[in-house]
């Protein structure tokens, strides 16, 4: 029985895409002007992990300057570009406790930001706790539109190569290969990625396409083992005695 194995490693770069219908806001647009590559990379700022904790610092500088969100003087922490990563976003994003300590814990050490002049932390009380679902709901919204806008680029590469539809009644597997912190410990993030795409193909299709964390890993250690294989073989061959032995890359 012969079998056939079509091995397809493609890194996409899709950083760089850019197109009319991606909903830029005005923080996405002064955040590209300002950077250190304008007009490039437009895909790629309002998706991946190292600019969406700064979509949200944007935000924060914003309000506190315009609606007094943290009281009559703005932190000057909050107008430093990038202090907010996005693995403490995450963080913040993630908290579950009851009175959103985490929350509280990440603006205090990050932005420097004390509620209500309660500065005696880990005692929390005098904490707004208003104030910090905001801040909960914004790395929400900012965390969300990113994963969609992602889960919507892998759509557009599955529809270009057919694999949106289950045609034939055949149930071919698509592996999908998510490299980067971000997808991997960002859970808000993964899940409503996973969601979006289901969302997009549906469920029947969505059984037969998985994303995965290590196949990348894996699929590279295979083809490094494969490459020396296929050197032998092709010596072996009957027709390696006729033609020079090509290097292979």
């Amino acid at each position: 029985m012969a079998v056939d194995i079509w091995l397809k490693v493609i890194n996409m770069e899709w950083g760089n895409f850019r197109s009319s219908h991606l909903p830029l806001s005005d923080y996405d647009h002064a955040l590209d002007t300002e950077s250190l590559n304008p007009g490039e990379l437009i895909y790629e700022k309002v998706i991946t992990g190292i600019y969406l904790g700064e979509i949200v610092r944007r935000v924060l500088c914003r309000v506190a300057e315009e609606a007094a969100f943290f009281g009559d003087t703005v932190p000057p922490k909050v107008k430093e570009p990038f202090i907010l990563g996005t693995p403490i976003m995450s963080a913040i994003h993630q908290d579950t406790s009851p009175d959103l300590k985490e929350v509280a814990s990440n603006l205090k050490d990050i932005l420097e930001i004390y509620f209500n002049l309660c500065e005696n932390f880990p005692d929390i009380s005098n904490t707004s706790l208003k104030m910090r679902k905001v801040i909960v709901e914004l790395c929400n919204i900012v965390a969300t539109r990113g994963a969609r806008l992602s889960a919507a680029g892998v759509v557009g590469i599955l529809k270009k190569m057919g694999r949106d539809t289950i045609k034939g009644g055949g149930k071919q597997k698509t592996v999908i290969a998510m490299d980067g912190g971000l997808y991997e410990h960002y859970t808000e993030y993964r899940e409503c990625l996973e969601n979006t795409l289901t969302e997009l193909v549906g469920e029947e299709v969505s059984r037969i396409i998985e994303l995965s964390i290590q196949m990348m890993v894996l699929a590279l250690e295979l083809l490094f083992l494969l490459l020396p294989i296929r050197s032998i073989l092709k010596r072996m061959s009957p027709e390696s005695s006729k033609k020079p032995v090509m290097p292979f890359f």
